[in-house]
C-alpha cells in the first residue's frame, strides 16, 4: 500500500497519467508533500522490511523510471518518471542506512520543487515550449538547466552527492552488482535530462508569442535563483 502511495514501480502506472492531468500546483504537492507521510512510515519501519524486497523494488523503479522518461514529450510526465527513479535510489539504503534515505528525500524535494516552481512560473507543458525559452529569459533558462542537471545527479551539482553516498553504502554491504545495475540505469535518466538541457539552452525555435514574460523588460527573477539547488 505504501509503495502504491509513493508511486514505486511496479505500482507506478497511476503516477504519470495523474501528474499530467492535474494542475502544476497540485502536481507539486503530489510529488513532494504527499510523499512525506508514507516515507516517514517506511523510515520508521526500515529495520522490519525485507532487504531483498527493497532491493528488488529499487532496481525495478530505477530502470522503469529511467526508461519510461526517454520518449516523453510532456514535462510533467518526465518529472513523474524522474520521481519513480529517485524513489528507487531512496529505498536502496532504507534497510541499511535510513538516515541516508532521509537525506536523499530532502534533497529530492528541494530539487523537484525548484523545477515545479519554474514550470508554474512559465507555464511550460511540453518540451517544444523549452526551445523558445532561452530567447525570452536567459537567466531563468540557466537556472532551469542547473536544476535539471542537478536532478540528473551530474557532478559536481547537489544531486550527485546522495547517489555517490548511496553507491558507497551499497558497496560496503557487498552489493556491488546491485550498485552497478542502478548506476547504469541512472544513465537513462541522465540522457533525457541532458536532452532537456540541450533543448532549453542550445536550440532557437521560431519566435512565438505565448510567453507573457519578457526578460528584456523585466527584472531578473530572483526567486528562481534562490531556489536553484546547484
Amino acid at each position: 500500500a505504501i509503495a502504491i502511495k509513493l508511486g514505486l514501480a511496479p505500482f507506478h502506472l497511476w503516477l504519470p497519467e495523474v501528474l499530467q492531468g492535474i494542475p502544476i500546483k497540485t502536481g507539486l504537492i503530489l510529488s513532494t508533500w504527499q510523499k512525506l507521510a508514507p516515507m516517514s512510515i517506511l523510515i520508521q519501519l526500515s529495520s522490519e522490511i525485507n532487504l531483498n524486497l527493497l532491493l528488488s523494488l529499487s532496481i525495478i523503479s530505477t530502470v522503469i523510471g529511467g526508461w519510461g522518461g526517454i520518449n516523453q514529450t510532456q514535462t510533467r510526465k518526465i518529472l513523474a518518471f524522474s520521481s519513480i527513479a529517485h524513489l528507487g535510489w531512496m529505498i536502496a539504503t532504507l534497510n541499511t542506512n535510513p538516515q541516508l534515505t532521509l537525506l536523499n528525500f530532502i534533497l529530492y524535494v528541494i530539487m523537484s520543487s525548484t523545477l515545479f516552481f519554474i514550470l508554474l512560473l512559465l507555464n511550460m507543458k511540453n518540451i517544444t515550449n523549452l526551445a523558445t525559452f532561452w530567447s525570452k529569459s536567459p537567466s531563468t533558462s540557466s537556472m532551469s538547466m542547473l536544476s535539471l542537471l542537478s536532478l540528473s545527479g551530474l557532478p559536481p551539482l547537489t544531486g550527485f552527492m546522495p547517489k555517490w553516498l548511496i553507491a558507497q553504502e551499497m558497496i560496503k554491504q557487498n552489493l556491488t552488482l546491485f550498485t552497478l545495475i542502478i548506476l547504469l540505469s541512472s544513465l537513462l535518466g541522465l540522457f533525457f535530462y541532458l536532452r532537456l538541457s540541450y533543448i532549453l539552452t542550445m536550440t532557437l525555435a521560431p519566435n512565438l508569442s505565448f510567453f507573457s514574460i519578457h526578460w528584456m523588460h523585466q527584472k531578473t527573477n530572483f526567486l528562481s535563483i534562490i531556489l536553484t539547488p546547484a
